[in-house]
């Protein structure tokens, strides 16, 4: 049975999709699953990161082709246009949570599966993961914010040669464009995702305080005295737990 599992461990959520036999193709059950988790995730304040995994050797094939068939019917019918937005859930509530997301891809993802990893804050990959528009080759437009997501991804360059004309990116590449923040072999990838999330998850309070500042100012055109502003009361939030005897080089209050 597909399937997304939720395991939370020491302050860090773990989202693994299990649907290998079909390269873990996103189906309306999985879908479902990922809303109710990512509800789950954003509930538990003990929750500093999330790590976005994969079972088997291929992160994601994109939607079930079953159900775009099934949409392709009649797309303008109401129960055409929940299928695909149930599906459009997925990286978008991933992609909206809280707290700091690592997608750790590897064998490729394709459509839907790379709105998937490029909807987390970080990934991490192997050099010869493919990634893949997909959406000319299987003769549909993209969607989920596809074009959009690729292009504050990659640039403009790599996104127009994805979208318009089909071209695929590895691994390495991705990293070389500056989207993937690592290329590992296999093996290592787990546990450089571990390494990676470990301070977010001693602090979950702040790690969310964090992402939201992130996400005004990214997320759109914020001019630097916008950015000033949002991080302002946030900063002196921090500062106000942390206290004055904290502040230290490594363990003593500095004094000047």
């Amino acid at each position: 049975m597909a399937i997304v599992d939720l395991t939370v461990s020491a302050g860090v959520a773990t989202l693994t999709f299990d649907n290998p036999g079909r390269k873990n193709a996103i189906t309306q059950e999985m879908a479902a699953q990922v809303v109710g988790h990512c509800a789950a995730i954003e509930s538990d304040a003990s929750v500093g990161a999330v790590i976005v995994q994969a079972a088997g050797d291929y992160f994601c094939s994109g939607a079930d082709t079953r159900s775009l068939a099934a949409a392709s019917r009649n797309p303008a019918a109401p129960e055409s246009v929940t299928t695909i937005s149930n599906v459009y859930d997925v990286f978008g509530r991933i992609g909206s949570l809280p707290v700091p997301t690592v997608a750790v891809v590897v064998g490729g993802a394709v459509g839907a599966g790379m709105n998937l990893a490029l909807a987390a804050d970080v990934l991490l990959t192997t050099e010869d993961a493919l990634f893949d528009s997909g959406f000319l080759a299987r003769r549909i437009h993209p969607g989920g914010g596809h074009i959009g997501l690729l292009g504050r991804s990659v640039g403009r360059p790599a996104a127009a040669a994805m979208v318009l004309f089909g071209q695929p990116l590895t691994g390495r590449r991705m990293y070389e464009l500056g989207w993937a923040l690592q290329c590992a072999p296999r093996e290592n990838l787990a546990g450089l995702a571990r390494e990676l999330v470990s301070m977010a998850a001693k602090d979950p309070e702040l790690a969310r305080r964090i992402k939201a500042s992130l996400q005004l100012e990214l997320g759109t055109s914020v001019t630097w005295a916008q950015a000033l502003e949002i991080e302002r009361g946030a900063q002196m939030w921090s500062m106000a737990r942390k206290g004055e005897a904290a502040w230290t080089t490594r363990g003593t209050v500095s004094q000047r």
